[in-house]
């Protein structure tokens, strides 16, 4: 099996693993994220969030160029 049915498996594989996490895991509200409330102004910067986010595509990715 090769070109695109494994491509398309794979992005399945990779958008059943972002939905779990985003239904199952509290992403967002990590501590370390930068929420500011003020009156009628809210800003919200999620850092934390975004290192974790960053790290584990990072790791879905060498995987994946890994069995390539």
């Amino acid at each position: 099996m090769t070109g695109l049915p494994k491509l398309l498996m794979t992005i399945g594989v990779i958008i059943f693993i972002i939905g779990f996490a985003m239904k199952f895991i509290n992403l967002g509200k990590l501590p370390g994220d930068i929420f500011i409330k003020k009156g009628n102004t809210t800003f919200y910067f999620p850092v934390v969030t975004s290192i974790v986010i960053s790290i584990v595509l990072s790791a879905v990715l060498y995987l994946i160029s890994r069995f390539r």
